[in-house]
């Protein structure tokens, strides 16, 4: 690699043939001038960008941002690239260092956001939501900011986003939104709360999200088992009452029925996860 252009000590544009990329390492750019090369050995970080607005964008980031933010945002990406054993599109960075230093200049301030996603987030991307707890404590103890636990919420959904390349954030906060608007249907049509520990209701959500996925592809299930879903709707009365203010539900939202089959399966998964509550 070849130096194109220094931006401070620690940071510089670098070739390598026709591409282009930016280097981070404490130090890396002393005492050195264009055109002199760098070994790999001597980089912390190597960002890769595919495009040379973005290649800019994280240039006047970088430049522009204290070392310890810059080193906060590289730990972070490191922690969820080490849980999902997965590397990430180093646009990735970008956004995330806006976003935290965004966020410490309003704790400076005592600007706080509190999220209303709180509970969704937390409920249905656990495993995301503790990285961003883990990213908020790292942050606090850095700046010696007392951030609200919200915080993580703001930062767990730049790794939800990331998760399927296909599906933008809006469209997966609709569908977390859809989730819990069912899971409501089910628990005051019961009049009841849910062990949300408990497998069933662990295994009735996980049936709900891939219920969304074939909504959303219009993809219903069907396997016209007529003779199982007569005998469930029978066995389970009030599962199937649910199930038809689920369908109204769907086709308001939808414009979609429930196929038969999708009926049978959701009534067996309501009932299961309601029945201790007197079903």
């Amino acid at each position: 690699m070849r130096i194109r252009k220094i931006l401070n000590n620690n940071i510089a544009i670098v070739t390598r043939g026709v591409n282009e990329s930016i280097i981070y390492s404490p130090g890396i750019a002393f005492n050195k001038k264009v055109g002199q090369s760098v070994s790999e050995d001597e980089v912390q970080k190597n960002y890769v960008l595919d495009s040379k607005d973005r290649l800019e964008h994280l240039s006047y980031l970088l430049t522009h941002s204290e070392q310890r933010m810059i080193e906060i945002t590289n730990q972070i990406v490191d922690w969820y690239e080490f849980d999902v054993d997965a590397k990430v599109d180093d646009y990735l960075y970008i956004t995330l260092l806006d976003h935290i230093s965004f966020m410490i200049k309003r704790g400076q301030k005592g600007e706080f956001i509190m999220s209303p996603l709180l509970w969704e987030v937390k409920k249905f991307y656990p495993h995301f939501y503790d990285l961003g707890i883990r990213a908020v404590q790292l942050i606090s103890r850095e700046y010696a900011i007392d951030f609200p636990m919200d915080e993580a919420v703001s930062i767990a959904l730049h790794f939800i986003n990331i998760q399927d390349e296909k599906t933008n954030i809006s469209e997966k906060l609709q569908d977390i939104g859809v989730l819990r608007d069912l899971l409501n249907i089910i628990k005051y049509h019961f009049n009841t709360d849910f062990d949300e520990d408990g497998i069933n209701y662990l295994r009735l959500v996980t049936h709900l999200q891939y219920f969304i996925e074939r909504l959303n592809s219009n993809r219903a299930y069907n396997s016209n088992q007529t003779m199982l879903y007569e005998q469930v709707k029978t066995i389970y009365p009030n599962a199937y009452e649910v199930v038809q203010k689920i369908e109204k539900y769907v086709i308001e939202k939808y414009n979609q029925e429930i196929s038969q089959d999708e009926y049978t399966y959701l009534m067996i998964h309501i009932n299961r996860v309601t029945e201790r509550a007197g079903n």
